[in-house]
């Protein structure tokens, strides 16, 4: 490892749908020469126990900044890994999905919702993430994995999954250069998704919305179906419903993608093999 080399950690407990990328996006084509990256996870599980060692496993690796990773950031698992993260100094980003708002914001005392973020700690909190279907009568492995590649599929299109890119590149850029960073602190709405999309055709960009505001609706489907609803009959046909929503989103996300290509307006950010981000639009252009 080159002696100037950032270590970037990325800590995933349990699963949403960013999940599986994460540790893949600040290097697409692992020629980075400047950025070391390690993920480390416990699987599906979220519970306190389950969360505590590849925490500490991650914490031992001593990284410059650790992401993580979780559905709900507000439970037990994995605030307490936030926890420990903080005593131990490093810096974090958590990325989450709808529910961790009540992580990261508190009534203040006109009794409005305020961030409540540590130093040295930011958050992206992700609506379009949704829930999963999560029945036994209905939910098997095929069913979870076609889930989560819909849901990436939307966050990748619209935009959700750059201004990610974005603010982390912005972060790392600022910690190699001895700075203290601006933590992001975003909940990303279809507005914010769509400015990082940067789509140069506005029926894409009206497409784009639409998948990210029916991806976000997905969540008050399937979590009635999973926690509310008692009546297999019922629930059933919700967490059902719930993935076709999904499934209708992705397909909405494809076709914006498909009309930038149309008309070769589709943005492209790759990084550099020292790490500094490039942006391209034509197809025939190099990234500058």
């Amino acid at each position: 490892m080159a002696q100037n080399t950032f270590k970037l950690g990325v800590l995933k407990l349990g699963c949403i749908g960013a999940a599986p990328l994460l540790d893949l996006l600040l290097d697409e084509r692992a020629d980075r020469e400047d950025l070391e990256i390690r993920a480390f996870t416990c699987g599906a599980k979220l519970d306190a126990a389950s969360c505590e060692p590849p925490t500490a496993d991650a914490i031992a690796y001593k990284p410059d900044l650790l992401l993580l990773v979780s559905p709900n950031a507000a439970l037990a698992g994995p605030a307490a890994s936030r926890t420990a993260i903080a005593a131990a100094g490093i810096p974090l980003i958590t990325i989450s999905d709808g529910p961790s708002k009540k992580a990261f914001f508190k009534k203040n005392e006109e009794g409005k919702q305020v961030k409540n973020v540590p130093a040295g700690q930011g958050f992206f909190v992700l609506p379009a993430d949704s829930m999963i279907g999560a029945r036994r009568e209905f939910l098997d492995p095929s069913e979870m994995a076609l889930f989560n590649s819909d849901v990436i599929k939307v966050l990748a299109a619209t935009g959700v999954l750059r201004l990610i890119q974005q603010e982390l590149d912005r972060v790392i850029g600022e910690l190699k250069a001895g700075a203290t960073p601006t933590y992001p602190t975003i909940t990303v709405n279809p507005d914010k998704a769509l400015a990082a999309g940067a789509f140069g055709n506005p029926y894409a960009a009206a497409k784009a919305y639409a998948a990210l505001a029916l991806a976000e609706a997905t969540s008050g489907v399937t979590a009635d179906g999973c926690f509310k609803e008692q009546d297999p009959a019922r629930y059933i046909t919700m967490v059902a419903a719930g993935h076709e929503m999904m499934r209708m989103a992705a397909r909405l996300a494809d076709e914006a993608r498909e009309l930038e290509k149309a008309g070769d307006t589709l943005v492209r950010t790759p990084h550099a093999a020292s790490g500094e981000p490039r942006r391209k639009t034509a197809l025939a252009a190099k990234p500058e």
